[in-house]
C-alpha cells in the first residue's frame, strides 16, 4: 500500500474558492441593504412571500445537492456500477405529491413554520415534538455535512482544513444573518450554476482524456459497470429497482414533502401556482444531476478500471477517491481544481444556509413566540436574525465535534435518516387520517423514533462488529438532505448466508428506512388513536386534512363517500361549528408573519378568496375543489 498522495492546489485555484465566497456574501449584503431591508419576520424568514418560480426551484435543488452527494454518487457508481441511477425514478412520485398534496395544504394555511400544521390539527403538544425532533436532526447533520467535505479536501490537496471550514461557516453565517431567505434563495441559485460547471468541466476534461465518451461508455460495458434493470423484490438487497425507485419515494417525500427547509421555500413563492411549478421544474433539473453524479462514476472507471486509487493506497477514504480523480484529471490546468472545489462548497454552503435559516424559522415561530405572544415585529425579527447567527456558531461548534467523532462520523449520518422518516409518518398521519388523535400521534411519533433508532444502530453495530472476511457492505452514508452516498467497498466476492430474525431487521436495505419507519408512525398511532377515542369531524380544523380517500373513491356516490370519509373541504370555509376555533389558531400562527393591523384583513381576505375557491373550483390548478376529506399515507428521508 502507498502512502495518501497529496496534490497541490495553485493560486489561481485559492482565488477562484476566494470569488465564491465573495460572492455568496456579496449576495447577502445586498439584500441586506435592499428592498425592505430585512426589517419584518415575513421579510427575513419567507421572503415577503414575493419569490418566483425559477429561483425557489433551483433553491430547492441546492438545498438537496450537499458536497457529500457530489462526492458521494461517483464513487458509488464507480464501485457498484449504474444501478444507482434507478433512483431517479422515484423522483417523479417524489415530487408529484409533494406538489399536490402537501403545498396545498401548508400554502392555504398560510403558515410560517411546517410545525403550525401540527398544532391545527392535533395541539401544542405535537407541535412541540416535531419541532425539538427536527431541531436535533439538523443540529447534528449541520455540522457533519460542513466538516466531512473539509476533511476530504484536506486529505487530498492539503487545503487548510479549520481555514476551509472556519471560512465557509462564517460566510455562510453572515449573508444568512443579514440577508434572510431571500439572500439565502439568491446564493443558491448562484451555487446551483457553480455546482453545474464544476462537474461538467470534470466529466468534459476526463472524457476527453480517456478519449471520448464513446470509449467511456464501451470500458463501462466491459467492466460490468452499466446494470441492467434489478426486479428483485428483496428488501435486504442494497440497491434494487424497488428499493431505489419505490424505497426513494418515500426518502423523496420526507424531503420535498415535510421538511422545514423546503417547505419553508414553498411558503416563500408569489402564488401557490407558483409553488407547485417550482416542483415540476426541479424535477428535469435533478434527473441532470442524477446523470452528472453517474456519468462522473463512469469517467473515473475508464481512467481507473478496477486498479481504483483506494486499492492502491493512494487514498483511505471513497470520498476522497473523487478529489483524487479530479486533482489528477486537472493537472496542469491551474483554476480548475479551485472551480471544483467551488462547486464543492457551493453544495455545503446551500445545505448548511438552509439549515440555518430553517432552524431560526421553527425556533421562534415554534419554541419562543406561543409565549410571548405581544412582542413587536421589529423584536421578533431582530431576534431571528440572533437565532440564524447563534446556530451558524452552533454549526462551527458541531464540526468541531465531528472532528472528534472518528468512525462514528457515519453513525452522525445515520441520525439524519433516523429522524426523518418518523417526521414524515407524523405529518401523514395528521393530513390524510381525519380519526387520528393527538395521543396516537405523540405516541406514533416515538414508537417510529424508537424503531428507527433501533434499526440504525443495530445495523451500525452489527457493520462494525463483522469481520472483513464476512464481505461486510455498508449502506452509504446519506449526507444530505438527498441521497448522496458514500460507499464502503465490498472487500470480498463471497456471498453471504441469509441473515434472519433481528439480524434480518438490521440487514434491510437502507433505501427502506424512511418507508418503514414512517409506516410505524402511521401504523401505531392509528392503532393508539382507536383506542383512546378517535377524532370526529367537527373536532378537526378545517383545511388540515387532505381527501385521499375521498379521491380515491370518486366512483362512489357521495352519500357514501360521506359516510366512509370526512367532508371538511381543502380550502378555508366558515363553518359554523369550527370558525372561531380556526380564527384563534390562524391569528396565533399567522400573527408573527404580518404587523398587528394586518392580521384582521389578512384573515377576511382569505375568508372570502377560500369562499370564492370552493364555490368555482381551484383556479390554481384547474381541478375542481374535493368536497370529501380523508386517508393516504406518506414517509421522511433518510440520510444514513
Amino acid at each position: 500500500m502507498g502512502e495518501v498522495v497529496q496534490m497541490q492546489f495553485s493560486t489561481v485555484d485559492y482565488v477562484i474558492f476566494a470569488l465564491l465566497l465573495v460572492a455568496s456574501a456579496g449576495i447577502g449584503l445586498f439584500y441586506a441593504f435592499s428592498g425592505g431591508r430585512q426589517r419584518t419576520t415575513q421579510e427575513f424568514l419567507l421572503a415577503d412571500r414575493s419569490m418566483s418560480c425559477l429561483p425557489v426551484s433551483l433553491s430547492l435543488l441546492a438545498t438537496f445537492q450537499s458536497a457529500v452527494a457530489i462526492l458521494g454518487a461517483p464513487s458509488e457508481v464507480y464501485t457498484y456500477g449504474t444501478q444507482y441511477w434507478f433512483l431517479g425514478c422515484s423522483y417523479f412520485l417524489g415530487l408529484l405529491i409533494p406538489a399536490h398534496v402537501f403545498i396545498p395544504v401548508f400554502y392555504r394555511l398560510r403558515l410560517s413554520s411546517a410545525y403550525e400544521y401540527l398544532e391545527l390539527r392535533f395541539n401544542k403538544t405535537v407541535r412541540i415534538c416535531g419541532t425539538v425532533t427536527f431541531i436535533f436532526q439538523m443540529v447534528i447533520y449541520m455540522g457533519v455535512v460542513l466538516y466531512a467535505p473539509a476533511l476530504a479536501l484536506n486529505a487530498v490537496t492539503g487545503f487548510d482544513l479549520w481555514g476551509a471550514v472556519l471560512a465557509m461557516g462564517l460566510v455562510c453565517t453572515l449573508y444568512t444573518t443579514l440577508g434572510g431567505l431571500k439572500a439565502v434563495i439568491w446564493t443558491d441559485v448562484f451555487q446551483t450554476v457553480v455546482m453545474f460547471v464544476g462537474q461538467l468541466a470534470v466529466i468534459i476534461v476526463g472524457a476527453s482524456q480517456a478519449g471520448g465518451i464513446g470509449e467511456v461508455w464501451r470500458k463501462a460495458v466491459n467492466g460490468s459497470r452499466i446494470a441492467s434493470l434489478d426486479l428483485n423484490p428483496d428488501p435486504l438487497e442494497r440497491h434494487t429497482f424497488w428499493t431505489l425507485g419505490v424505497g426513494g419515494v418515500f426518502l423523496m417525500l420526507a424531503l420535498y414533502g415535510v421538511n422545514q427547509a423546503q417547505v419553508q421555500r414553498y411558503l416563500s413563492a408569489r402564488t401557490e401556482k407558483e409553488a407547485v411549478m417550482s416542483c415540476y421544474v426541479v424535477f428535469p433539473c435533478q434527473q441532470i444531476v442524477l446523470c452528472l453524479g453517474c456519468l462522473m462514476g463512469l469517467v473515473m472507471f475508464a481512467r481507473y478500471g478496477e486498479e481504483s486509487p483506494l486499492d492502491k493506497g493512494f487514498v483511505k477514504t471513497n470520498d476522497q477517491m473523487v478529489l483524487y480523480f479530479v486533482m489528477d484529471v486537472f493537472q496542469g490546468l491551474p483554476g480548475l481544481p479551485g472551480l471544483f472545489v467551488a462547486c464543492l462548497f457551493s453544495g455545503a454552503l446551500s445545505t448548511i444556509s438552509s439549515a440555518f435559516n430553517s432552524l431560526a424559522t421553527v425556533t421562534l415561530e415554534d419554541l419562543i413566540k406561543p409565549h410571548f405572544p405581544a412582542m413587536t415585529e421589529a423584536k421578533a425579527t431582530l431576534l431571528s436574525k440572533g437565532l440564524a447567527l447563534a446556530y451558524g456558531l452552533v454549526c462551527l461548534a458541531m464540526a468541531y465535534i465531528a472532528s472528534l467523532m472518528g468512525s462514528v462520523l457515519q453513525a452522525a449520518f445515520s441520525i439524519f435518516g433516523m429522524v426523518g422518516g418518523p417526521l414524515l409518518g407524523l405529518f401523514c398521519l395528521g393530513m390524510f387520517f381525519p380519526w387520528a388523535n393527538s395521543i396516537g400521534a405523540v405516541v406514533g411519533l416515538i414508537a417510529g423514533l424508537v424503531m428507527a433508532f433501533w434499526i440504525g444502530i443495530g445495523s451500525f453495530v452489527m457493520r462494525m462488529s463483522a469481520s472483513p472476511s464476512l464481505n461486510a457492505t455498508a449502506p452509504p452514508l446519506l449526507g444530505n438532505m438527498t441521497t448522496a452516498v458514500m460507499t464502503t467497498l465490498v472487500s470480498s466476492a463471497t456471498t453471504k448466508p441469509r441473515p434472519t430474525g433481528v439480524e434480518a431487521l438490521y440487514s434491510l436495505s437502507y433505501m427502506w428506512y424512511s418507508a418503514h419507519n414512517s409506516t410505524t408512525v402511521v401504523v401505531v398511532g392509528l392503532i393508539v388513536s382507536l383506542l383512546t377515542g378517535p377524532m370526529k369531524e367537527k373536532e378537526l380544523t378545517p383545511g388540515t386534512v387532505y381527501p385521499v380517500l375521498g379521491k380515491l373513491l370518486f366512483f362512489l356516490p357521495e352519500r357514501y363517500r360521506e359516510k366512509l370519509c370526512c367532508v371538511t373541504p381543502l380550502a378555508y370555509k366558515p363553518k359554523a361549528i369550527n370558525t372561531q376555533p380556526y380564527q384563534i389558531a390562524k391569528k396565533e400562527s399567522n400573527g408573527a408573519a404580518y404587523p398587528k393591523e394586518e392580521v384582521i384583513t389578512e384573515d377576511k381576505e382569505t375568508e372570502e378568496s377560500d369562499r370564492a375557491k370552493t364555490e368555482e373550483g381551484d383556479e390554481e390548478t384547474g381541478t375542481p375543489l374535493p368536497s370529501c376529506q380523508l386517508t393516504g399515507h406518506t414517509v421522511q428521508e433518510t440520510a444514513l
